[in-house]
């Protein structure tokens, strides 16, 4: 009971100490540029066709919803601000943090994790290059990066679908979906849509280098490593996602029809 007590309270204790580490070591440390490059290329060649064919089916449903909802409450003409609202506020991010969480996170983890046990991280540590800057710190930043990439994808998908149901395949009015983008959602909608994102990125990179680097047991325990990357990402982003949300509503005031 008492180990068991004791690995509940170091891992959250170790994982907040990676992110200050990080966090540090991004301002204090050499940008690593071509690791940078090269793991936003990686990150992004296991993440954009996820993300294309999340959006269109994610983007369908957001756009059916809506579109029922505003039909029974016979308010049509607002199909485009709800749409929008739905879209940038909470289907962009949360589909972003699953893309990022479930292929990037674990990415990350199973590249870090073998060079884990092929003991490269001690040979490095050894010959007094430091893991988290030379490592960690690029892989963090890339992932950043295509995060907020990735929700660009999704709030336009999200959008262009719901053009599609509400316009074309619901004989709506164009003019009236265009015309009241702005009615319910602001720019700032879109600002905290991006900085989750970014937020949710970086995030998911921390879970996935601190299981890969604290993978053992050989291959079997770089699969578990990942297997529990993407399950503690995906609690912790949900989570993260309902406490920003939860400030934003509080601090901003939301706009009435």
């Amino acid at each position: 009971m008492g180990y068991s007590a004791a690995m509940l309270i170091r891992g959250p204790g170790e994982l907040a100490g990676m992110v200050v580490d990080v966090t540090t070591r991004t301002f204090t440390t050499k940008f690593q540029l071509r690791e940078f490059i090269e793991q936003a290329w990686f990150i992004t060649s296991v993440t954009l066709m996820p993300t294309i064919l999340v959006s269109i089916p994610f983007g369908a449903v957001i756009s059916l919803q809506v579109g029922n909802l505003t039909s029974q409450l016979g308010a049509q003409s607002f199909a485009g601000a709800t749409a929008v609202l739905a879209t940038v506020r909470e289907a962009a991010p949360i589909a972003a943090a699953l893309i990022i969480a479930g292929a990037a996170g674990s990415a990350i983890c199973s590249d870090l994790g073998a060079r884990t046990i092929r003991e490269e991280i001690d040979a490095m540590e050894v010959l007094g290059v430091d893991p988290i800057a030379r490592l960690v710190v690029p892989r963090a930043l890339a992932t950043v990066f295509v995060s907020v990439m990735i929700i660009g994808i999704v709030i336009v998908a999200g959008i262009g679908g719901g053009y599609v149901f509400t316009v074309l395949i619901s004989g709506g009015s164009a003019g009236a979906f265009l015309s009241s983008f702005t009615a319910l959602a602001s720019i700032l909608d879109l600002y905290v849509a991006v900085v989750k994102a970014a937020m949710f990125g970086f995030l998911a990179a921390i879970v996935g280098a601190y299981k890969g680097l604290n993978a053992g047991g050989g291959p079997s325990g770089v699969g578990r490593a990942v297997n529990e990357t993407v399950i503690v990402a995906f609690m912790l982003l949900f989570f993260l996602n309902a406490v920003i949300t939860a400030i934003y509503f509080q601090l901003v005031p939301q706009a009435g029809v």
